[in-house]
């Protein structure tokens, strides 16, 4: 296998994950909507920093550990569930204690009280905290390494490869929710995509709970 024919795998690969409905696309559409472009872009900053993080961990063979090792993929996963029931629980219960949304002013959501780090640490941590993003990068990765290329520096290409293809796909989101703004942020569209959100979030905390 040349580099090209390498890197030209890795992508066929990486849009099918980036494209397919998945926790990370509701976080940066929750975002979007709730609080607008600029938490959303942070938001997608966190999560693509994790699959950064997660790609230089594969490309030394951190993540390795974690399939070999039961007890450090446990405590992680059993992390990771607590993590996703904490943030879904928290967006369920202040979405049916919020007495009025946020209106928009020419077209423009106030600022959220939220600040743009803690979205970004949001993003950050529903990407590190899940053992599955972890497991895919320490499966692709090795079989798109060509012989005779340093394994870090072509694991660190396709985990970039896999952030751009992400950014792409988040823009896109932005953009759709962008257009659809004057429907989606509505006090009744706001409430309705954080309670959506909140139970996939619990719906992906309790299915990585207990899966073995």
């Amino acid at each position: 296998m040349t580099i090209e024919q390498a890197l030209l795998g890795f992508t066929a690969v990486a849009v099918l994950l980036t494209i397919m409905p998945g926790l990370d696309s509701a976080m940066v559409l929750r975002s979007a909507i709730s609080q607008g472009p600029r938490h959303a872009v942070a938001t997608g900053l966190g999560i693509n920093t994790g699959a950064f993080l997660w790609g230089a961990a594969a490309a030394v063979g951190i993540s390795a550990l974690l399939t070999a090792s039961e007890t450090a993929y446990t405590a992680l996963k059993l992390a990771g569930a607590a993590y996703m029931l904490w943030l879904g629980g928290s967006l369920l219960w202040k979405s049916f204690r919020r007495r009025q949304a946020p209106v928009e002013v020419d077209g423009v959501l106030p600022a959220s009280g939220e600040r743009l780090v803690t979205a970004w640490a949001k993003g950050l941590g529903t990407n590190l905290l899940n053992p599955k993003v972890g497991v895919f990068y320490i499966a692709m990765i090795p079989q798109f390494i060509p012989e005779g290329v340093s394994p870090l520096l072509m694991g660190l290409v396709l985990a970039g490869i896999h952030v751009l293809l992400s950014v792409v796909w988040f823009g896109l989101i932005l953009t759709a929710a962008h257009l659809a703004r004057k429907s989606l942020q509505s006090p009744r569209s706001v409430k309705l995509t954080d309670r959506l959100t909140g139970v996939a979030l619990l719906g992906f905390g309790t299915s990585l709970a207990v899966r073995h």
